[in-house]
Formats: structure tokens, sequence, C-alpha cells
């Protein structure tokens, strides 16, 4: 197989077909001389990880009307920040947002490094988010594999090892095929073909332009790679959780500990999420157990959660956490196991 084909076919297609994104530069504008933001760029690649870029284009339009600039967000507070964050998941992803935004503004006047080593020393930026940023916002030559690409390099070269033992062969091959000539279309335009083209089921082969080029679809194995090893079951986990409501319309929160799941974020009180929880309520008072369970799932297990609520006078003291009128907190802001708590509790 040549591999230096492949390259041009893409861009060609690239330029045609490339997806419209709030934080995309068009290949035509790219072409005229009209460079990517940083900022932007920086911004939607965290916020992509574990997440579609569906969910992620209202939050990205929202990040951006409230913090234009790196240097906005950089002054803004954590808790606004997670709270605007609230929905994506994995929190520690908006707690190193503002880091890497602090540490820039302070460090490197405002301006992102465009080096990829030294992307690699900023909280919260990994060796795909690195040379992605690098690739794409300052169109230097490195190495961008995602799960698209693995998937499109896995059907091309018809690679029988399973993922994600394949990921190192499958890195060199994407730094031997990146070219020099526009190597940020070039990463974009592989993620493209792999979202809209050689998806994960139903590869739509008759119109991809690597065709010609695939051993997967040569050898018809296209619907079988990439080859993936089964996933260990996830454990549920049980616990409870806590709605306190004074008289005065305010609500009992909590600020979970700065490690750990859920890492420094506000919520309502809870028990500790195990096997066997022991119920720790946060006040003293007559509680109503509600039916409906609450179910989420985290990245490693499955979360099973009692609700229990109930509604005091203004003389109860909590044994932890703090009381917060309507006005001063936003449930929606909330991290979501906590907004389908508050949900079951309203519908009751």
């Amino acid at each position: 197989m040549n591999l230096k084909v492949k390259p041009p076919l893409l861009l060609n297609w690239y330029d045609t077909n490339a997806r419209e994104m709030p934080w995309r530069i068009s290949p035509s504008d790219r072409i005229a001389g009209v460079t990517p933001n940083p900022y932007h760029v920086w911004l939607s690649e965290i916020m992509l990880q574990q997440t579609t870029v569906a969910t992620v284009k209202s939050y990205f339009i929202k990040f951006i009307s409230k913090w234009p600039t790196l240097e906005k967000l950089a002054q803004a507070d954590e808790g606004e920040v997670t709270g605007a964050w609230a929905g994506l998941g994995y929190y520690a992803r908006a707690r190193n947002l503002l880091k890497c935004a602090k540490i820039i503004s302070s460090d490197y006047g405002g301006k992102f490094p465009s080096d990829y080593k030294t992307l690699l020393k900023l909280p919260g930026i990994g060796p795909y988010t690195a040379g992605a940023i690098a690739s794409i916002a300052f169109d230097k030559k490195e190495v961008v594999v995602d799960g698209n690409v693995e998937r499109v390099i896995s059907r091309l070269f018809d690679i029988k090892i399973p993922l994600p033992e394949s990921k190192k062969e499958i890195t060199k091959i994407a730094k031997n095929l990146t070219p020099s000539v526009r190597p940020g279309d070039y990463a974009q335009a592989v993620m493209d073909l792999g979202a809209t083209v050689c998806t994960p089921i139903a590869p739509k082969c008759l119109v991809c332009p690597l065709q010609q080029h695939c051993l997967s679809y040569k050898n018809g194995s296209q619907n079988l790679v990439p080859f993936k090893r089964k996933k260990e079951k996830k454990p549920t986990r049980y616990g409870y959780m806590y709605i306190v409501k004074r008289t005065d319309d305010a609500y009992l929160l909590e600020r979970r500990p700065d490690k750990g799941l859920l890492a420094g974020m506000l919520g309502w009180p809870t028990s500790e999420w195990s096997q066997n929880p022991e119920e720790s309520p946060p006040i003293v008072s007559e509680w109503k157990t509600h039916k409906t369970k609450i179910r989420h799932t985290f990245t490693h297990f499955h979360l099973e959660i009692t609700l229990k609520t109930a509604f005091v006078n203004l003389n109860c003291k909590p044994k932890r956490g703090f009381f917060a009128l309507v006005g001063e907190f936003n449930s929606n802001e909330l991290p979501t196991v906590f907004k389908k708590a508050f949900d079951v509790h309203q519908e009751a």
C-alpha cells in the first residue's frame, strides 16, 4: 500500500465534507489564511474528552459567551466554572481547565504555547490533547490519535491485534501518514472520516475516499475491525442521598471532599457509596424514603441511590453542610446524579 497517496486524497475529501463546528475554522478559510483560535481549540478538545460532539456544541457556545477569552476564564471562580460544566461529567477536567488558564495567563502572557512537550506540562493536557492543539491550532506536524483515528487506521491496515494492545502500532502508522502540508486539517479529516464514513457500525465503504487502499474492505473484515477486548462488567454500588428543605425554602447542601469522586463539587449530603452503605443523615429529623431509585453510571461503576427527604424548621442545626436559599444556588448546575435526585424530589 502506498502511504503517500492517502493524505492528498483525504484532504481533498475534507475540503468538501468537513463538519461545521463552532470552534473549527473551515478548510476554505484555513487555506485563505485564517488561523484557528488556540483557546477555542483547547477548550473544545478538553470538552470532547469522553463526550460527543453533539453534546459539546452547546456547552462550548455557553463557555465562550461567558468567558470569551482565556484571560477572562483565568479570572473566573472555580464554582462558577464547575457549575457551567455541570452535565459534562468528569469534573476534574473543569478544575484543570481553570488551573491551565491561570498558568497560561501568568506564565505565558496569556498565549498558548505551540510546542508539544511544553503543552504536555500543562494541567489536564495529555498526549492526545497536546498533539491536537499543536496540530490543529498551530499546524504542527504532530500525531493525533483518538477513537475515530484508531478505527480508520485499524481498518485501513486490517489490524487484527485488539485494542488497546494495538495502540502503539496505530500511533506509529498515524505518525508516518501525517503530512507536512496542512497537518492540522489532515488530523481533523481523519477524525471526520471516522465520525461520518468509517463509523463503528455499518461503515459507508462505498463513499469512502480511501476505499481502494483499505485492506479490511478488500478482505471483507471491515465490520469486525477494530477488535476490542471484552469489557469487564461494571460493579454496582449503593448509597443514600439526603435532600433537606427548611421552612424558609432553603436547602441543605454539602461540598464534597477535595479528592475522590466529584471532588470539590456542591451537592446534597450522601452516605458512602459502597456495596453495603450505612445511613448517615446530616440532620436529626423524620425522613421520607422515596420508592423511586436514582440510578447513575460513572466510569468504573453503576450507582443506585435511595433518596430520603425531610422538611425542617429554622432552628434545626445540621451535623454537616450548610443551608442555601433557592436563589443562592442553581440546581441545574449540580452534577447530574444530584440533579436526578432533585427531579425525583420535586415530582414527589
